[in-house]
């Protein structure tokens, strides 16, 4: 099992150019679990912000699960994520992923837009791999 995670940031850096996108890349090549929530996040930006059909958003989610093992949403991640929400002000929406990573037991997520350095129950580091 990966020890890592990643956040929807790191997966939308594939779609750029630069040197965010060559670490991005790096760091998928490693297999971090994402969860459902990334490829929902991904899949809006896909759409909205990089303009791409439902054909290539397709290709491009499909490449990512193939890079990444993907945690699932349930239950007991929200009941998670809200407890996470509420202790660390996370954003609803940001606390499903960590939620997720902590149930995977993993100790680093990659993000560019939460806490970085945050230690999260002990367990999981936030870490901007982008600077």
């Amino acid at each position: 099992m990966s020890a890592e995670f990643a956040d929807t940031n790191v997966v939308l850096y594939l779609l750029d150019d630069g040197p965010k996108a060559d670490r991005a890349e790096a760091i998928l090549a490693r297999g971090p679990r994402i969860s459902v929530q990334v490829l929902n996040e991904a899949t809006v930006n896909c759409r909205r912000k990089a303009g791409l059909d439902w054909e290539e958003t397709g290709a491009f989610i499909a490449g990512v699960q193939e890079l990444c093992p993907v945690e699932s949403l349930t239950p007991q991640t929200h009941q998670v994520g809200r407890a996470l929400a509420e202790r660390y002000g996370f954003s609803v929406y940001d606390a499903m992923i960590v939620a997720s990573a902590l149930l995977a037991e993993c100790s680093t997520l990659w993000t560019e837009d939460m806490h970085d350095g945050l230690l999260v129950e002990g367990q999981l580091r936030l870490l901007n791999p982008f600077e």
